[in-house]
């Protein structure tokens, strides 16, 4: 095996463990959401390594949200909904942010960073939105907006702010500095 293979088989091993680390134990929440510190290494690792790996870490992500606990109120009320919810929001949030990188890498990096940034919690907080549109009760749509769209507004920030850490740690990840 080449020394690229092992290295990103090494990195996605670290970043895999991070999405899972970061889900299962940093726990900033917001009312009977969480916000996901691990959007950040799932754009750190589709920016390096493709919307495969965006769409792994994601995946990753759904798994860990349900490993945590954190769909707990949702599967009592949906369990099937849920499962697909949640499972299409990590998959789609890294897979969308790997291909909006890609687009953009060649013009502006720095762009392309803060776009994929920003383009990971919309898909991630879109996607679930659609997913309790199609899969909960009217009256659950309205409560649930209200708490989707604080925990959006501090994740998108978040990630807006943390671009520049989000750069640093793809430099590095590329071997540049």
């Amino acid at each position: 095996m080449s020394s690229d293979k092992i290295k990103k088989l090494t990195m996605m091993g670290m970043l895999t463990a991070l999405v899972m680390l970061l889900q299962m134990v940093v726990h900033i929440k917001f009312g009977i959401f969480s916000m996901s510190t691990v959007l950040i290494p799932i754009v750190v690792g589709a920016a390096l390594y493709g919307v495969l790996a965006g769409a792994w870490l994601g995946l990753v992500f759904a798994l860990a949200v349900f490993l945590s606990g954190d769909a707990a109120f949702f599967l009592g009320i949906n369990m099937a909904g849920t499962i697909i919810t949640v499972t299409a929001k990590g998959i789609a949030c890294g897979a969308a942010a790997g291909l909006i990188y890609k687009m953009l890498k060649r013009k502006n990096e720095k762009a392309a960073v803060i776009a994929a940034s920003i383009t990971c919690p919309v898909v991630n907080t879109g996607v679930f939105i659609i997913g309790c549109l199609i899969f909960f009760s009217y009256d659950m749509k309205y409560i649930l907006t209200a708490f989707v769209g604080v925990n959006f507004l501090v994740e998108l920030i978040a990630n807006a702010v943390l671009s520049s850490t989000i750069m640093f740690l793809i430099k590095r990840g590329k071997g540049r500095n």
